[in-house]
């Protein structure tokens, strides 16, 4: 038995999209966001994607760098996935290992990862001396079968309020940043930095493959973006949410239900069957409002950290 870590090649990007699916089902994964994720990565993060190999087929991955974004120095993230039929045959070890080496060198002084919240995955997390946090949930709706919100009529809809998709709106990419970074810092965690700048978040987020600009769906106010849910999809029948959110002087009207309403009967009628979601567990209205929608909790999440020095 022969394990191997080493650097992503562009090659790898299907066998990784693979991995990822295997070992964590709940999330929408595509070569191509494979690809994108390491060729868009910001310079400042110093990422690398930790290849897994054993007996010279790819069973693990891990996204690895610097949280460069952070308002405190030093942190860092590395989140090992390892592919069922191969765990427990020291593959995570190394990669993990591999992942402590690079970050202490490029100069981080703590680790942050998340784990599955189960026996083996947070026994595995404990015994290599990391600690346990805050949790999250992966969610999932039966969409073919989900008994959703009725989807507003426009009429009905108030005076001021309009519902749009991404695709309709991408001359004002500007905006949808702001209230992007605007969202994403009320969001609860601990490794929510918010100093990305407009170029790096249009290549991490705006051009990222998996965006599916026809199912997110805006919610304007007087024609500006008030509220939004930001979709991914693999183009066949997997739907993931991306955020949800409602920029702060809009909120308590239910804009983001409205637009997330309207995305998953957009979704069902183009065929998607299943949708999936994650939210910390800490964000109860997020949680209230996708228990409404029917999600249903698949699988949680415990962040781990460790100190590098």
């Amino acid at each position: 038995m022969t394990v191997i870590i080493r650097d992503f090649q562009p090659a790898d990007a299907e066998a990784v999209a693979e991995v990822r699916r295997a070992a964590i089902p709940f999330m929408v994964t595509t070569p191509e966001s494979v690809a994108g994720q390491v060729a868009n990565a910001p310079a400042g993060q110093r990422y690398r994607l930790l290849i897994g190999e054993l007996d010279g087929r790819i069973v693990a991955t891990a996204h690895t760098g610097l949280a460069f974004d952070h308002p405190e120095p030093g942190r860092s993230f590395s989140n090992p996935s390892v592919h069922p039929d191969a765990r427990g045959r020291g593959v995570g070890s190394a990669l993990l290992a591999e992942a402590e080496r690079y970050l202490a060198a490029e100069g981080a002084t703590s680790l942050y990862a998340w784990v599955l919240d189960d026996q083996p995955h947070l026994g595995f997390a404990e015994r290599r001396g990391y600690q346990l946090s805050r949790g999250s949930v992966f969610q999932r709706l039966d969409l073919a079968t989900a008994e959703l919100p009725p989807l507003p009529d426009p009429a009905d809809l108030p005076a001021d309020v309009e519902l749009r998709s991404v695709a309709e709106l991408t001359d004002r990419v500007e905006e949808f940043y702001a209230a992007d970074v605007e969202v994403t810092a009320d969001e609860p965690g601990d490794l929510g930095g918010h100093r990305i700048d407009l170029a790096e978040w249009r290549a991490l987020y705006w051009e990222h493959p998996d965006f599916d600009r026809e199912l997110s769906i805006v919610a304007l106010v007087d024609g500006a973006i008030a509220a939004f849910t930001v979709v991914h999809t693999d183009r066949r029948d997997r739907y993931q949410s991306g955020m949800t959110g409602t920029r702060r002087g809009h909120r308590g009207r239910g804009l983001a239900t409205l637009a997330k309403t309207a995305s998953l009967h957009r979704a069902r009628a183009a065929g998607f069957r299943t949708a999936f979601t994650g939210n910390d567990t800490d964000n109860q209205p997020m949680l209230a409002i996708n228990r409404r929608f029917g999600y249903r909790p698949a699988q949680g999440e415990r962040r781990a950290f460790k100190s590098l020095v």
